[in-house]
C-alpha cells in the first residue's frame, strides 16, 4: 500500500500563481483601503491559488467529522469511557451535537466518518479500518497498512464530495482519548519532552514504541489514531483535488502536521481557523506556517472552531464578489503604500 504516499506526493497541486495575483487584483480594485480585510484577503487569495481561478465560491459546504476510538483510553487519561464516542457519533446523525447545531447556523453540512469506532452506529458513513486502535502505552497503534487505509478514506472522501458540489470542507473529530494521541505524536515528531505536552502514559508509549521522526508513518502508525488518520487524508485529497480543508483546534492541526510532513505541499489546501487552547496548538501551527484568525479560548473539537470562520469567509467573498469598485462609486483608487499588502 505505501505507493499510495507516492500516488499523493505526485499528485499535488501547486499553487496557481496567477489565479492568485488575479484575487489580489479583485481585492484592490474594491473601494475600500488597501488590505484592510487584512487576513480574511489572504484566506480568499489562497483559496484562489489552489482551486486555480480568482472566481472564489464556497456555497456547498461540510464539516467531515471522523470518529474512531482509542486505546490508550485504557491507561485512564480521559473522564469517559470509549461508549462516549459512539454517543455522540449518533448525536451528529440526529443533528445535536454542538457542532451539528453551529454548522446549521453557519449553513454547513454535517458529515460523521467511523473509521474505527469500536461499536457501530446506524447513519454514520461506514468507512471501518479497525475496532478503535490498540494500547500505544503497551503496543504500536497500528499497523503501517491500517494507518495508510485510513488515510485513504480521507483522500477518497475530498473526491467523493468535490464530485457532489462540495467547495469546502472542515476537518473535525470524534474519538475519546484523541487529545492523548495527538500530544504523543506532537512530542514525537517535534521532539518535545512528554511532560511539556501531557502525561506519563505518553511518556511510556514514546519509550515503547520507539517512533522514527524521520518516518512521520512509522510515527503516525505507532502513537496515533484512525481519527487523525482520516484527517491528514483530508487535507492531502484537499491539496489533490482542489478543494480547501479548514483546519480546526489542536487535533486537527496535529492530523494536518503529520499531512505535511507525509505529503510536502499539501499545505497548500489548509486554511487555519483558530488557535485552540491545548498548550502544543500554537506551536503545531507555527511549525506549519498557518495563522489563525479566532482567538476564543475553545477546545471543543467535533469541528466547531473550523465552523465558526464559514461566516467570515462568507461576509469576505460578500465584499470580494460585490465589486462596489473605485471605478463605480467614483473616486480615485488607492495606491500600494508601506504595509498596505496582505
Amino acid at each position: 500500500m505505501e505507493e499510495l504516499l507516492q500516488q499523493w506526493q505526485t499528485g499535488l497541486r501547486q499553487p496557481d500563481l496567477e489565479a492568485r495575483a488575479a484575487a489580489q487584483r479583485r481585492w484592490d480594485s474594491i473601494a475600500k483601503p488597501l488590505g484592510s480585510l487584512g487576513a480574511l484577503e489572504k484566506l480568499i487569495m489562497d483559496m484562489a491559488a489552489l482551486i486555480g481561478s480568482p472566481d472564489v465560491g464556497i456555497a456547498k459546504r461540510a464539516v467531515v467529522v471522523c470518529c474512531a476510538d482509542n486505546g490508550v483510553v485504557r491507561e485512564g487519561v480521559t473522564q469517559t469511557g470509549q461508549e462516549v464516542t459512539a454517543r455522540m457519533a449518533g448525536e451528529m446523525v440526529k443533528m445535536n451535537s454542538s457542532v451539528c447545531k453551529m454548522a446549521q447556523a453557519a449553513h454547513c453540512d454535517v458529515l460523521p466518518v467511523d473509521l474505527g469506532m469500536v461499536r457501530r452506529v446506524e447513519g454514520v458513513l461506514d468507512k471501518h479500518v479497525m475496532d478503535g486502535t490498540e494500547d500505544m502505552a503497551r503496543r504500536p497503534a497500528m499497523t503501517r497498512e491500517q494507518a495508510l487505509q485510513a488515510i485513504s478514506v480521507g483522500v477518497d472522501l475530498v473526491k467523493e464530495l468535490k464530485t457532489q458540489g462540495y467547495r469546502l470542507l472542515v476537518s473535525g473529530e470524534m474519538g475519546i482519548g484523541n487529545t492523548t494521541t495527538s500530544s504523543a505524536l506532537v512530542a514525537a515528531l517535534l521532539n518535545l519532552p512528554a511532560e511539556t505536552v501531557t502525561g506519563r502514559a505518553i511518556e511510556r508509549a514514546i519509550t515503547v514504541n520507539k517512533p522514527d521522526p524521520r518516518d512521520p508513518l512509522d510515527v503516525l502508525s505507532k502513537l496515533g489514531g484512525l481519527d487523525i488518520c482520516g484527517m491528514a487524508g483530508l487535507f492531502i485529497g484537499g491539496a489533490i483535488h482542489g478543494v480547501p480543508v479548514i483546519i480546526d483546534g489542536f487535533i486537527s492541526a496535529v492530523a494536518a502536521l503529520l499531512a505535511q510532513k507525509l505529503c510536502p505541499g499539501c499545505d497548500v489546501a489548509m486554511i487555519p481557523s483558530h488557535c485552540s487552547e491545548e498548550p502544543a496548538a500554537k506551536r503545531v501551527l507555527m511549525v506549519l506556517n498557518k495563522y489563525p484568525i479566532i482567538f476564543a479560548n475553545m477546545r471543543l473539537g467535533e469541528g466547531t472552531g473550523g465552523v465558526c470562520l464559514l461566516p467570515l469567509l462568507d461576509m469576505a467573498l460578500a465584499v470580494y464578489g460585490g465589486h462596489a469598485t473605485f471605478d463605480a462609486v467614483g473616486i480615485d483608487a488607492y495606491t500600494p503604500q508601506g504595509g498596505d499588502k496582505c
